[in-house]
């Protein structure tokens, strides 16, 4: 075995940053840094500090071909090589699939070094060993075009590059074919012999677990077991993406990317009532609307949502005086008497959450009308008529508007 050259290729941080901080992203098997361009340009903007390096698997974008076999572990040593070479240090780190076995292996490997870790549909074990050395032999004789039909189904979500605008998916199908056969086969070797699963309880790092709603690869499933691993590791699942999410939902990868490079560091209060509102506010809120928050914050707007999240979710909504259906009912009820009501269609789907019915609901919307008087409460049923219409929200998958 040897360690192969890689490379990689650096967006600077923003012109006016006082600081930065470095995020190292790495692709799946048979993509390359195209595979993470439309999350870098969000990440930018919403992390104008950040400094991000993409770094190419062997054979693949700007890598050379690798020469003699490789294991998942040579790569990370590989991956270190080229984050020290622009400056080293500690990093936050994101992959997918594939570079996010890599990204794992670093965690593990280096845990003083990175900061934060995010797997993209990945695993501890992806596959099995099998099938991965049976595709290494089906590219040395066929060549990664024979991989072209197959990765489409594999990699994106039923009518996602029907309905593509942006043209990321027939791009990164394109690069597919240009990956080196004989690296490519190598990486497959590599991948039937990783198994890092006895080594999960141990990974120490704060993580992030992403899955794709339709990814047959690395579903759901197996994800949500991979996060359950990890102590403290936090799972998301990408609704209508399938293994290559992030080039199917960049804003929100970004957004969650984002979500957990800005949490408070340190094991302060702070980061502990953070990451308690964090958790309430999604579970009340829902993700989908928490992640379309986060992915709309700016520069001016960031203390804010930390305040938020600490002080409202983090603090007041997780006292125990109260259920959160309880609070659910204050909340309804001081939102329509004071005239809130941009906010109540976000609480009225949060109030369902938390265990109210509709009936129930109207009883709250009656009993503010006779104390807060009826055109408060017409208002109120108006806007309750239209949440209404929709599907029950039965999980934290919901919609929501950029509140909260």
């Amino acid at each position: 075995m040897s360690i192969p050259r890689l490379h990689g290729s650096v967006l600077p941080v923003a012109p006016a940053a006082a600081v930065s901080e470095l995020l190292v992203l790495l692709p799946s098997l048979g993509t390359g840094s195209e595979l993470w361009a439309g999350a870098a340009a969000e990440l930018r903007r919403s992390c104008p500090s950040l400094r991000i390096l993409r770094i190419d698997l062997p054979g693949h974008g700007g890598s050379p071909a690798a020469r003699e076999p490789f294991t998942v572990g040579d790569l990370a040593t590989a991956a270190l090589r080229v984050v020290d070479e622009v400056g080293g240090g500690s990093f936050h780190l994101a992959g997918v699939s594939l570079g996010a076995a890599v990204a794992l292996e670093l965690a593990l490997g280096v845990p003083d070094r990175v900061r934060t870790l995010a797997m993209f549909c990945s695993g501890a074990r992806i596959g099995e060993p099998a099938a991965w050395r049976a595709r290494a032999e089906q590219v040395r004789g066929s060549g990664t075009a024979s991989l072209v039909t197959g990765s489409a189904g594999r990699w994106f979500a039923p009518g996602f590059l029907e309905t593509d605008a942006t043209g990321a998916g027939a791009r990164l199908l394109g690069s597919l074919l240009d990956v080196n056969d004989a690296s490519y086969a190598s990486c497959c070797d590599a991948l039937a012999e990783f198994d890092r699963t006895p080594d999960l309880a141990r990974l120490a790092v704060p993580t992030l677990v992403v899955s794709g709603e339709h990814d047959p690869v690395t579903p759901p499933e197996s994800m949500r077991g991979l996060a359950d691993a990890v102590p403290g590791a936090r799972y998301a699942e990408l609704e209508g993406a399938s293994h290559l999410a992030v080039a199917e939902q960049p804003a929100v990868a970004a957004a969650l990317l984002s979500e957990l490079i800005e949490q408070p560091a340190g094991n302060g209060e702070h980061t502990t009532t953070f990451a308690r509102g964090m958790t309430v506010r999604r579970e009340v809120l829902g993700n989908t609307h928490v992640d379309a928050a986060i992915a709309g914050t700016t520069d001016a707007t960031a203390a804010f949502q930390d305040f938020l999240t600490r002080y409202a979710w983090g603090d007041v909504w997780s006292r125990p005086g109260l259920s959160r259906r309880d609070r659910s009912i204050a909340t309804l009820a001081v939102l329509v008497a004071d005239g809130h009501l941009h906010e109540l269609q976000m609480h009225l789907r949060a109030a369902q959450r938390n265990g109210l019915t509709r009936d129930e609901i109207a009883e709250v919307l009656m009993h503010v009308a006779l104390y807060a008087g009826l055109p408060a409460a017409n208002a109120a049923f108006g806007i309750a008529k239209d949440v209404f219409a929709e599907p029950a929200p039965d999980d934290t998958r919901n919609e929501g508007a950029p509140n909260g």
